[in-house]
C-alpha cells in the first residue's frame, strides 16, 4: 500500500486525503471548464488528461462546462470544436454545462452581497478602479462609492441589468479589502455592462459576471469537489474561497481549487490573442493550420489521439512550470505511429529509373507487408513495370563503401520487388540526371524462395510505378518558430521569430493504394517519414502533411 501511495502525483494525494477525511467517493466530481474564445491548445491537453484522467481512475463524473461570460470574444464555432476535441482525445463527460446557465443565480447572489454590504455599484471607469488599486506593497485608495447605501447600489444593479447605462459606465464591486497584498482582494469587480448580445443568451442580459466570480460559484453550483486549474489562478483562489464563503450551505459538497503547472511546450506559443494574431496576420491558414499548437491543427498534421496522452503522461503533474522539449512530444508520436500506420511507397524527389531487361508492355502485381509492428496488418498488392520511380538521393554515380544505395555497377533490391543492378545515366544540359538505366535479375523476385531471391545485397530502396503512380503534393512542416521561446522577450515582437521554411510544398509520386485513404489516416512513407491526408485533398490532386521525421536521435529521460 505504501508503494502505490508513493506513485500518487500531489493532485492524487490531495483527493486520497480528502477520502480519508470524510468525503464520500460518490461525492467525487470533476469539470474541464474552458473559456469558448478559441480552440483548445496543447497547453489544454493537461487539463484535459488530468480532469478526465481523474474521471476514469475514480470512477466519478466529470462535466463540460463552458465558462462563457464573455460575449465580445466567444463564438458557438469554438463550443463546436472544444466538442470535438475532448472526443477526438478519447474521453466523455457527464453533462455538457455553461456558466451562462446560472446567470440568474449569480445575479440573485450578487443582490444577496449588496443587501449584505458586501458589494456595491461603483460609477468609475475601469482605468481609474485599477490605478487605484496601487500595487502589492502600498495600501489601495477606496472608491468614492465604497460607503454608498445599500438601497442605492440595489437600484443602481438593477438598472444596469435592464440596459438603463452605457457599456463600461458602472461596475459592481465586491467589498472585501483594499489593503491586502493580494491584488485580487482589493475589491474585484463582479459584473460589468456589455452591452453585447451572447452566443446562448441573445439580448436577454446586458451585464455579465466576471470570470472570478463565476467560475467558482458555477463549480458550488455543480457541486465540483475539486476545481483544478494551472499555476497562474493560484493567487485568485482566495477569492475563490472568499466568493464561496458568502453562498456556502452546511452540508453541501464545498468545492477545492488546486493548481498544477501549466505546459509550456518549446517552438510554441499558447496565448490565444497571439494565436488569434497569426491568423489575422496570414502567417497560417486558419485554427487549424498543422503548425498551430491547436488540437485541431495537430489532428490536421497527423498526431493521435494516444500519442498526446501519451506525452502527457510523460510529462507527468508537477507544481512548478518548465519548458518541456516539442521533441518529447514529436517522440511520443514517432512511437505511436510507428504501431499503428500503414507502409506505402511514395517518392517525394523523383528520377525515373528504366528497367532495360525488363519486357516492354508487361506489369505485375507484387504482394507486399502493410505494417511489420502488426501481427494482423495484412499485406497488400503493388503494380511493378519496367520504368519506375525512385528518390534522387538514393543514386550516386560514384560513392564510397558506406553508402548503401544505388550507384553505377552495384546493386540493391527494390522494396518487395528486384534486385536491380545501375548500368548508366541519362543528363540534362545542366548535368542534372534524368534518367538511370538498370538491369535486373528476375529470379531475384522478393518471397520467390530461388537461390537468386535469397542472395543478401546491402541496400532497400522504396519505389513507384511510373505507369500506376499517383501525383501527390506534399507538405513538409517545420517548428513555427525559430527560438524555443518566441514570447519571451516582452520588448521584442514574437513575429519577429517565425520560420520562413515552416511549411514546403513538393510535388511526388505515389502508390496508387493512396487513392482509397481516409482523410486523417495515419501512414509511414518507407523512408522518409509519418504521413497523413489532408482535407484539402480533391480527386484530382492528392495532399499529404508530414506529421514527424521518421527517425530522431532523442530519448526521453
Amino acid at each position: 500500500m505504501e508503494e502505490e501511495k508513493k506513485s500518487l502525483n500531489f493532485i492524487e494525494q490531495i483527493i486520497e486525503d480528502d477520502l480519508a477525511n470524510g468525503l464520500g467517493k460518490d461525492q467525487l466530481r470533476f469539470r474541464f471548464p474552458p473559456e469558448p474564445n478559441g480552440y483548445l491548445h496543447v497547453g489544454h491537453t493537461k487539463a484535459i488528461c488530468i480532469n478526465f484522467g481523474l474521471g476514469e481512475k475514480y470512477n466519478a463524473p466529470v462535466n463540460l462546462r463552458f465558462d462563457d461570460t464573455n460575449p465580445e470574444k466567444e463564438e458557438q464555432e469554438f463550443v463546436d470544436s472544444i466538442m470535438k476535441d475532448v472526443e477526438w482525445l478519447g474521453f466523455k463527460w457527464d453533462k455538457v454545462l455553461y456558466a451562462s446557465d446560472y446567470f440568474q443565480q449569480l445575479y440573485d447572489w450578487a443582490v444577496q452581497l449588496i443587501k449584505e454590504g458586501k458589494a456595491y455599484v461603483d460609477e468609475q471607469p475601469s482605468e481609474i478602479i485599477t490605478e487605484q488599486r496601487k500595487n502589492p506593497a502600498e495600501p489601495g485608495v477606496e472608491s468614492p462609492f465604497r460607503n454608498r447605501p445599500v438601497e442605492e447600489s440595489l437600484d443602481l444593479f438593477e438598472r444596469m441589468k435592464n440596459g438603463e447605462f452605457e457599456s463600461g459606465s458602472m461596475s459592481l464591486r465586491a467589498k472585501i479589502d483594499m489593503t491586502s497584498p493580494n491584488m485580487n482582494m482589493r475589491d474585484p469587480v463582479m459584473y460589468r455592462i456589455l452591452n453585447k448580445p451572447h452566443h446562448r443568451t441573445g439580448t436577454a442580459w446586458k451585464i455579465y459576471p466576471m470570470y472570478d466570480w463565476a467560475h467558482g460559484e458555477s463549480d458550488y453550483i455543480e457541486q465540483i469537489s475539486h476545481s483544478l486549474c494551472s499555476l497562474e489562478f493560484e493567487n485568485h483562489r482566495p477569492l475563490y474561497n472568499w466568493y464561496l464563503d458568502q453562498v456556502y450551505e452546511e452540508g453541501k459538497v464545498k468545492n477545492k481549487q488546486r493548481e498544477f503547472a501549466r505546459m509550456n511546450v518549446s517552438y510554441m506559443i499558447t496565448s490565444k490573442r497571439k494565436l488569434q494574431r497569426l491568423i489575422a496576420e496570414n502567417v497560417v491558414s486558419g485554427w487549424d493550420d498543422p503548425r498551430m499548437p491547436t488540437i485541431s491543427g495537430m489532428r490536421r498534421k497527423g498526431f493521435t489521439p494516444a500519442s498526446i496522452r501519451n506525452f502527457i503522461d510523460k510529462v507527468g503533474v508537477a507544481k512548478r512550470e518548465n519548458l518541456i522539449s516539442i521533441q518529447l512530444l514529436d517522440f511520443c508520436v514517432r512511437e505511436d505511429l510507428n504501431k499503428v500506420a500503414k507502409r506505402v511507397m511514395t517518392v517525394v524527389d523523383p528520377v525515373k529509373l528504366v528497367i532495360e531487361n525488363y519486357p516492354e508492355g508487361k506489369e505485375e502485381w507484387l504482394e507486399t507487408e502493410n505494417n511489420p509492428e502488426q501481427e494482423n496488418a495484412g499485406t497488400r498488392e503493388v503494380p511493378f513495370s519496367r520504368e519506375l520511380y525512385i528518390e534522387r538521393e538514393d543514386f550516386q554515380e560514384e560513392a564510397n563503401k558506406k553508402f548503401f544505395r544505388l550507384k553505377l555497377g552495384g546493386e540493391v533490391r527494390l522494396k518487395s520487388a528486384y534486385i536491380i543492378k545501375a548500368e548508366r545515366v541519362d543528363k540534362d544540359e545542366n548535368g542534372e540526371i534524368t534518367t538511370i538505366y538498370a538491369t535486373y535479375d528476375e529470379k531475384s523476385k522478393s518471397g520467390s524462395g530461388t537461390e537468386e531471391s535469397l542472395r543478401k545485397v546491402k541496400g532497400t530502396l522504396h519505389w513507384v510505378s511510373a505507369q500506376h503512380a499517383i501525383p501527390v503534393d506534399v507538405r513538409l512542416y517545420d517548428n513555427l518558430f525559430t527560438v524555443e521561446q518566441p514570447d519571451a522577450e516582452k520588448d521584442v515582437d514574437f513575429l519577429n521569430f517565425i520560420n520562413p521554411e515552416s511549411m514546403k510544398t513538393i510535388q511526388g509520386f505515389a502508390e496508387p493504394s493512396l487513392k482509397d485513404v481516409a482523410v486523417g489516416e495515419p501512414l509511414q512513407f518507407q523512408r522518409i517519414g509519418y504521413f497523413t491526408k489532408d482535407q484539402d485533398s480533391t480527386d484530382s490532386k492528392m495532399v499529404f502533411n508530414r506529421t514527424v521525421t521518421l527517425k530522431d536521435s532523442y530519448k526521453p529521460e
